[in-house]
């Protein structure tokens, strides 16, 4: 049994899609591939998010060892947000899918 963002799965692909379920979690997470990113950086780099929706599915991820949340040492307190290792193995993946996409059926 696996566990995502409180429900369990049997079947360990069910679960790897439910990490990718969403309009906008693929697209975060290729984003924060690039590199360290900070809330209003993620939300230029994602036009059409709202301040809302991109919150939550940083609080999946986090909450899901996917992404990392810094706060900097600054007197503004920006936080920084970065992919964990274990998100950094999850956009590999999701590469070797896109790889084979554009191969096998594109």
């Amino acid at each position: 049994m696996i566990h995502f963002d409180g429900k369990t799965y049997d079947c360990p692909f069910d679960c790897f899609l439910a990490v990718l379920k969403g309009k906008w979690r693929t697209d975060l997470l290729l984003a924060l591939s690039a590199h360290p990113c900070h809330f209003r950086e993620l939300q230029r780099t994602l036009p059409g998010i709202s301040a809302k929706v991109l919150t939550e599915n940083l609080r999946i991820l986090e909450r899901n060892h996917l992404m990392e949340r810094r706060e900097q040492d600054v007197p503004s307190g920006m936080v920084e947000y970065r992919l964990s290792p274990e998100g950094k193995q999850l956009v590999q993946v999701m590469e070797q899918i896109n790889q084979w996409v554009e191969r096998c059926l594109g």
